[in-house]
């Protein structure tokens, strides 16, 4: 059978789907956990001021009274205060990975491999959107800036991966738990497909 022909009309072999239904389990456990995490060094915050961004919320560190350190800090140099209402896309992640879950289920029951491809395919959109989005949140954060603001600094960007040193501040921001499973779902996806397409041409 040829490549084009296996992708519409191939079907997947038993283990293969039942490791597809337990990868959907990544996908569950995914709303616990954070999906990147922010922390902030300075002076005045030897010990650091942190925010875990959740699929579906904020969290501040120090029992959630950083948030508000952070938005008193966002208040002296002109940025808009953080909220779980800035970031729109918590109302709509949740509801997708569950949809992702259904569609990992539907696929592991049905067994086609024109599913486990759209599976696939969708959830890198996800994944390459949702990143896009969160850098484009952060640049507007730090690009649109109160000119009346007590202190005056550069439009910045606040780093998506890494170190940045922001006015007097030393800001780490690293993904989460979250991120890496679903990088390792997205990673079993790609793994089955490969490990279904050499199974079909040693079978055929």
């Amino acid at each position: 059978m040829s490549l084009s022909g296996w992708l519409r009309e191939g079907t997947l072999r038993p283990r293969v789907r039942a490791a597809l239904a337990g990868a959907a389990a990544l996908l569950l456990a995914a709303v616990w956990f954070p999906l990147w995490t922010i922390t902030m060094f300075a002076g005045q915050f030897p010990e650091g001021i942190r925010m875990s961004v959740f699929a579906h919320k904020l969290v501040g560190g120090n029992n959630g009274a950083d948030i508000q350190s952070i938005n008193i800090l966002n208040h002296y140099i002109g940025m808009q205060e953080i909220h779980a209402a800035s970031f729109p896309e918590m109302k709509w992640i949740p509801f997708l990975l569950g949809l992702f879950v259904l569609l990992s289920l539907r696929t592991a029951v049905f067994g086609k491999v024109s599913q486990l491809v759209d599976l696939l395919v969708l959830f890198a959109y996800f994944g390459l959107f949702s990143l896009g989005t969160f850098w484009y949140r952060l640049y507007t954060f730090g690009h649109r800036l109160s000119p009346d603001a007590p202190v005056t600094v550069d439009p910045f960007t606040p780093p998506v991966f890494g170190h940045q040193r922001i006015a007097n501040f030393d800001v780490y921001s690293y993904p989460g738990p979250t991120t890496y499973a679903l990088g390792l779902f997205a990673l079993v996806l790609v793994t089955l497909l490969v490990l279904e397409w050499r199974g079909a041409r040693t079978d055929a």
